[in-house]
């Protein structure tokens, strides 16, 4: 097993935040863009007028 230390990282599209490769994302890392499905859909929605 890999330390995760040892897995790839990537930046957050969204938010800024490091994050690691996870096995559900291994078929797409090169695709993968966001952390988690919060900052992907927050990256979706245009911001609200205020």
């Amino acid at each position: 097993m890999k330390k995760k230390i040892d897995l790839p990282q990537k930046v957050c599209a969204a938010c800024g935040r490091p994050f690691t490769w996870r096995r559900k994302w291994a078929r797409d890392w090169d695709e993968v863009r966001y952390c988690s499905d919060r900052c992907r859909q927050a990256r979706k929605t245009p911001p609200s007028p205020s």
